[in-house]
């Protein structure tokens, strides 16, 4: 087997045991909005948002550097 085909797979379990063990409900507040969800799906959204964020900075520095000074 593929050494990357292993790791896919571990970390796909690691995900369902982590999602399955994390299920309670918790409620979130900020400002006026108010919702509830599971702490697995709160984390992943978390996750998604940091990872978003990074890849616009990210860009968005390698642009400013790519620029030609005026």
């Amino acid at each position: 087997m593929n050494l990357k085909l292993i790791l896919i797979l571990a970390l796909s379990v690691l995900a369902v045991l982590f999602i399955a063990q994390n299920v309670a409900i918790v409620e979130i507040s900020f400002l006026i909005w108010q919702t509830s969800m599971s702490s697995a799906l709160l984390i992943f959204f978390t996750l998604i948002t940091g990872i978003l964020l990074g890849w616009f900075l990210h860009a968005y520095l390698q642009h400013r550097q790519a620029k030609p000074a005026a």
